[in-house]
């Protein structure tokens, strides 16, 4: 880096100052090569300032990395820029190749990782897998296949045990919008299936979420409620976003890579490849770390097919058999109905995610609440209007609606948090436009008495 900078500096006092000396027709010439150098050189410093990017990243060990946007009414240019793209790549590389392996290390279009499995025989697994997708067997593609069957088995476990949960979901609702089933593995590289799954620029969810996105594919988000997080709600809305974005594309591989990079940069990407659909076409005009978002897919894919060729078997995940759901109409808090009902803290939290602060606003409108089945019996048994007066002044009091409302609560209520690392330039207005809180809250988060802020310095955020 350091080289870099020094290039620009000689670039700086040597080119103009040459060309002064030079007779007019020469000057002339000279001045539209300082002209491109110029431009070689906005080149290189935008290089830098993502490579500083991508080097001082830190986010917290649940943390991954993908966003999108796109309007419920027709596709848009999506809402964050190719700096952040840039950025949730590389924390997405940093999560899911990195964790006990050195994969980050690694440039996948050139490394070349072996495997246990001859060549031949991963072609013709490759090729029995999915009708939908032109799955071509290249040094990219194996070296995913061999990624996730042979290098990162313990993640894998995970992620096909909770696959047992969220499967049946995802794929009864793409059925419901005529999209391949097999699209359901985008959110084990999305999240490994963690539907609290958080990224620095402030994605949430199974499917990875951005706040207007979210929105705009009818998502409620509020101080309360963040839908993202609900599995049945963010899996019908990504089966919409998948969907538009096929109807754009025409072809599911480019429609998936879109769901990673956006639909505005494959096609850009479509355009620069002479108009070609074809994904391995497109494949090198693509952002860098988008080109292997696609056989990350493939990958997972893979892995789960052939799991027990690998010894991969489903992780024991600790979620409960049976989920049952109740109607919930006025405010209630997990701890009246832990104490009421009996049900366990944890298992309230964990089944129910999208509700911030430990709150179900029914209030506010008809909510639900999961519980485990084998805590129904003691539900229904429970008195309702015992277990809605239950303490409700110490844990719905005003003053805690208000604060839950502020934000201010959100330290403390176990709410997914985002770690953000102050860079030059920053400051506390435009770390709140970005993850879209306020001043206030980022203030009160991380208990600050004033917006000054130091380079390096951790914003926590809510």
């Amino acid at each position: 880096m350091r080289r870099l900078f020094l290039f620009f500096i000689v670039l700086l006092f040597t080119v103009p100052a040459g060309a002064q000396l030079l007779p007019g027709g020469r000057i002339k010439a000279l001045e539209q090569e300082n002209k491109e150098l110029r431009h070689k050189m906005d080149s290189l410093r935008a290089l830098v300032d993502s490579l500083r990017a991508a080097d001082s990243d830190e986010v917290s060990p649940d943390t991954l990395d993908q966003g999108n946007n796109v309007p419920a009414g027709g596709m848009q240019a999506m809402d964050y820029t190719p700096e952040m793209t840039d950025s949730l790549l590389a924390l997405w590389y940093k999560n899911n190749l990195g964790r006990g392996t050195d994969m980050q290390a690694f440039n996948m279009d050139t490394v070349h990782l072996a495997s246990s499995v001859s060549d031949s025989v991963m072609i013709k697994r490759l090729a029995a897998l999915n009708p939908y997708f032109t799955l071509p067997f290249n040094d990219v593609v194996k070296n995913y296949m061999v990624l996730y069957s042979e290098r990162r088995g313990e993640a894998m476990k995970q992620a096909m045990g909770l696959s047992s949960y969220y499967f049946p979901i995802f794929e009864e609702t793409f059925r419901k919008y005529g999209i391949p089933l097999e699209l359901k593995y985008l959110a084990v590289v999305e999240s490994m299936l963690k539907p609290t799954a958080t990224s620095r620029a402030g994605a949430k969810g199974i499917w990875q979420f951005m706040y207007r996105t979210a929105r705009s594919y009818g998502l409620e988000i509020n101080s309360f409620v963040d839908e993202r997080m609900d599995v049945e709600k963010s899996t019908d809305a990504a089966a919409r976003y998948l969907k538009a974005l096929h109807n754009m594309l025409g072809d599911w591989s480019l429609a998936v890579s879109a769901y990673n990079c956006g639909a505005g940069n494959v096609n850009k990407a479509i355009r620069r490849a002479g108009g070609s659909r074809d994904f391995w076409s497109v494949y090198p005009f693509l952002p860098q770390e988008t080109r292997g978002y696609l056989p990350a897919f493939v990958g997972v894919m893979y892995a789960f097919a052939y799991s027990s060729d690998y010894g991969l078997e489903a992780a024991q995940v600790g979620m409960p058999g049976q989920i049952d759901t109740f109607h919930v109409h006025k405010n209630l808090h997990f701890k009246q109905i832990n104490e009421v009902v009996g049900v366990p803290l944890q298992d309230l939290q964990y089944l129910n995610p999208k509700y911030y602060n430990d709150i179900i606003p029914g209030s506010g409108g008809e909510c639900i609440v999961n519980v485990p089945y084998s805590w129904s019996a003691a539900w229904l048994a429970a008195d309702q209007d015992s277990l809605y007066s239950h303490n409700a002044s110490l844990y719905l009091s005003e003053h805690v609606l208000k604060d839950a409302s502020s934000g201010s609560s959100g330290s403390s209520t176990g709410g997914a948090r985002t770690v953000y690392k102050v860079r030059s330039g920053d400051t506390l207005s435009h770390i709140a436009r970005k993850y879209h809180v306020s001043v206030k809250q980022l203030m009160n988060w991380n208990h600050m008495r004033s917006d000054r802020l130091s380079i390096g310095q951790k914003i926590y955020i809510y």
